[in-house]
């Protein structure tokens, strides 16, 4: 049996020209590093290029293409970026396909500007084993829509770090998957090296440098997939600014910590589109209620056990009723 995509969708072509949007203006291009090479001598090396991305557009660039892209998509414009300069959250409903959408956003990002390097953060194994699948059955699909255009794929491992060589050396798309726990271990202090992941530590194979190192020369874009579980302690947020990330995309329906949002389908716009096939609204209302007792839910507080809820009620003190809140749990 053979998946077949379709590739018109316009809410999933409007996501990715969001993100393509943000950098109109940019000329394609790559930035250059030295990469040292084991010549077969001791103490002699050669060198490689490294290939890495490279943005000319400035601040204020990227705010007018947010902007404008904010006023298309009806969602409120952004007076200055906010929190890192370069964060932009995608907001997807489940089940409306942003594993796609941000694969197909790797291929119009090279196309359009050259970007070639891309890390892929997930908060677990099973996701990441997730999008190692996706990349796979949707490999015929994405080299039909951009001419066999040349690309690899890897999930990253601690035990082949050639592979991470390759991802910096390479001047082809270059995908990463990796989760969350492979590289939120570091220490700066070098007698507790050994504890730190092993992205973290010197290597022989990579001549003396930490594979992080190789890493960050390249700029790379880095996609979170499920951002409110793999960026949501400070150790986390640590780990992903030691990337030294270009630009930060994270894509979930449930974003904890707001960046600047550059694209919203909410669960309404995902119904109306009939991309889900209902939504049930937690909550109660009064039907009929005449002479019945009065009821309204205020708030819910879900952050401690037990839940709590606000609700307003009618109080008959003496010989008037007050209307009161009051919290009440199970």
């Amino acid at each position: 049996m053979k998946l077949k995509f379709d590739a018109n969708l316009k809410y999933q072509e409007q996501a990715i020209s969001s993100i393509k949007y943000l950098f109109r203006g940019q000329t394609p291009m790559q930035s250059n590093f030295t990469v040292l090479a084991y010549a077969g001598q001791v103490g002699i090396y050669d060198t490689e290029n490294g290939v890495g991305n490279k943005l000319e557009l400035d601040e204020t660039e990227i705010l007018k293409n947010l902007n404008e892209i904010q006023l298309n998509n009806g969602i409120l414009q952004t007076k200055e970026l906010k929190n890192l300069k370069y964060d932009f959250d995608v907001e997807m409903e489940t089940g409306t396909g942003k594993t796609y959408i941000y694969l197909r956003t790797i291929f119009e990002l090279h196309k359009n500007y050259g970007f070639c390097k891309f890390i892929i953060v997930v908060p677990s194994i099973a996701i990441k084993e997730g999008v190692y699948k996706s990349l796979q059955i949707t490999a015929e699909h994405f080299k039909g829509l951009y001419d066999n255009t040349i690309y690899e794929y890897f999930i990253y491992d601690s035990e082949k770090l050639e592979q991470v060589r390759n991802f910096a050396v390479s001047d082809n798309i270059q995908i990463m998957v990796i989760n969350i726990d492979a590289f939120r271990k570091s220490f700066d202090d070098p007698t507790k090296e050994n504890k730190s992941n092993i992205i973290h530590r010197a290597n022989d194979k990579l001549n003396g440098m930490k594979p992080i190192e190789l890493i960050r020369e390249t700029n790379p874009f880095v996609i979170i997939d499920e951002p409110q579980s793999v960026d949501n302690t400070p150790k986390a947020k640590e780990a992903i600014k030691s990337l030294n990330p270009l630009c930060t995309i994270r894509y979930s329906a449930t974003h904890i910590e707001k960046h600047n949002l550059v694209y919203k389908l909410d669960a309404v716009d995902a119904y109306d589109l009939g991309l889900v096939k209902q939504i049930e609204v937690a909550g109660f209302q009064s039907r009929d209620f005449h002479n019945n007792a009065y009821l309204k839910l205020i708030s819910v507080d879900n952050k401690k056990s037990p839940i709590t809820s606000r609700i307003e009620i009618d109080i008959h003190n003496k010989d008037k009723v007050d209307r009161t809140i009051v919290t009440v749990k199970r």
